[in-house]
Order: structure tokens, then sequence, then C-alpha cells
């Protein structure tokens, strides 16, 4: 007996040992994979920023691109103008010699070339505003109309076309339905791409210009610049441009980050007059409340008129 219970004991023993080895060399493969995974987080955090110093002239007149931008929603508006005169039979270019075909290649083709002039004049025109921007003191409204010319030409290259089109009871169903579904398309693409969403003031820029003294960092796809280049909002981005202030601005990098305005203020740098992102808004809610505090300080003290 005592023989049939030690062998039975070895047997247990050996089937534990076989078990801790089989879970062993499970575990073997995620250690690996964890391990190089560790590994591959090191080399990349091991890699070293690169930081491109454009060879940009800052400045210079916008008349060219101006001009540019007017020839070019010029152009969006006479394509507008070929299709609504296909829709209305009064003009046509032979394709093929099939009418509907012709009718289907003008349509499409107008539109097309329409988004694409919208497009690169907003960009030329945003170009220049960023170079010579408006000053505010001309007015809020018309400071807004300046830096949206491009959404508000989209309109006018589309939206007479698009109305047409819903009017319309001659053209074919299926093709009414298509063309109005991509000339409405084209317009929310180019009202977008057109739009200015951090447009910047005169006086904003002569402010940047003379408080921020060091060059500048920003990415490629941002609309920051940063006065840090070990700023946490740029850490992990593997190419920084840098350069003077105006020409982050001429970027379109137009305001400052708030982690380095934050930062600045610390280390003594004015940003009074300058974009700061996020700044606008809060300066705006405070404003009636540091006005409204001034009353009450003032009518604290003579208090005995309620005595009357």
């Amino acid at each position: 007996m005592a023989e049939i219970i030690v062998r039975n004991k070895d047997k247990k023993e050996t089937e534990a040992v076989k078990k801790v080895s089989e879970t062993a060399k499970k575990a073997e493969p995620a250690a690996k994979k964890a391990a190089e995974t560790t590994v591959k987080k090191a080399e990349t955090a091991k890699k070293p920023q690169t930081i491109v110093t454009p060879n940009k002239p800052t400045g210079g007149s916008t008349i060219g691109l101006r001009i540019g931008a007017v020839v070019l929603w010029v152009l969006a508006l006479a394509f507008e103008i070929l299709a609504i005169l296909a829709i209305t039979k009064d003009f046509t270019i032979r394709f093929t010699n099939n009418g509907n075909t012709n009718l289907w290649i003008i349509l499409i083709g107008c539109i097309v070339l329409d988004l694409a002039c919208c497009i690169l004049a907003a960009q030329l025109w945003k170009k220049a505003n960023h170079i010579h921007p408006m000053s505010e003191k001309r007015g809020k409204f018309l400071f807004y109309l300046w830096n949206e010319l491009g959404v508000v030409m989209v309109c006018i290259c589309f939206l007479p076309l698009i109305i047409l089109l819903l009017k319309n009871k001659k053209l074919d169903g299926k093709m009414k339905t298509i063309v109005t579904i991509v000339a409405a398309a084209a317009m929310l693409i180019a009202g977008f791409v057109s739009a200015d969403p951090h447009p910047i003031s005169a006086e904003q820029q002569e402010a940047a210009e003379q408080q921020v003294t060091t060059d500048v960092y920003w990415t490629q796809f941002g609309h920051k610049y940063h006065v840090y280049d070990d700023c946490g909002a740029i850490k992990n981005s593997n190419t920084l441009y840098k350069g003077p202030v105006l020409e982050a601005i001429e970027s379109g990098r137009t305001a400052m980050c708030s982690f380095c305005a934050n930062r600045a203020e610390k280390d003594g740098m004015n940003l009074s007059g300058l974009n700061v992102e996020g700044r606008a808004a809060e300066e705006n809610e405070d404003a009636p409340a540091s006005e409204a505090e001034l009353p009450i300080n003032t009518q604290a003290v003579p208090t005995v008129t309620g005595g009357n």
C-alpha cells in the first residue's frame, strides 16, 4: 500500500510539472510580444524631432494673390453660367451624338471646374489675409466679411445653379436628382475649405511682431504657433517648423498655443493684444463681470443714502 501511495504521488507531481511547463511555454510568446512592444515604444521615444527652418520671405505685396483670387472667382462664375445656359438649352457642346450625354458632361464638368476655382481662389485670399490682415477698427461685420469672402463667393457660385436645378421641370428626373446632389456636395466642400476659422487682425499681428521676439514653432497641420519647443502639445510631432512669428502667421498659424501662453505669462511675457487660443471668448465673458464689480465697490461706501 505504501508503494502504491508513493507512485500516485510521483504521478501527480509529474503531471503538475508538465502543466507548469506547458503554461510557461504558452506564456513565452506573450512575454516576447510585450518585450518587443516595449522596445518599439522606446525606439520611437528616442527618435529626435526634425526642426525645419523654411526660407520664406515674410511680408511683401499681396496684390498678386488677391488678383489671382478674383480671376479664379470670375472663372467659377463663368462655369456656373455655362451650366445654367446648358440647362436652359441656350448653350451646348457636342461631345457625342447623344444630346443627353452631352448635357451630363457639361453639367458635371462645369460643377467640378467651379469647385476647383473656388477652392484655389479661397486659398490665395486667405494667404493674402495672413500676410496683410484687415484692421478690426473697420467694424466686426466688415472684418468677418473680408476674412470669409471665400465662403460668400462659394454661395454666389453655386446657389443660383442649385435653385435652378430644383425648380427646373424639363430635366430628366434621374439627371436632375444626381446633378443637384453633386452641386450641393461641391458647394459644401468648397465652403468648408474656403472658411477661415482662425482669422487674425492687423492689431494682433502687430502685437505678435513686437512682443514675440524669439523664433516660434509650428507643425505641418496645426493652426497654432508655440513659443517653446518642448511644449506638450508638440512633443510627439516628428517634424517642427521654426521661424519668426510673422512667418508662422503667414503659414496660417494665427494664434499662440494656450499652454505656451500660460507658461510665457509666468516667465514675464506681455501677452496683451495677442491672438491667444481660447483667450478671446474668456476675455469677453470676464469683461462684464469685471465692469459689474466696479459699481458694487464704489457703492459699498456711500450707504448713507439708504437712511432717507
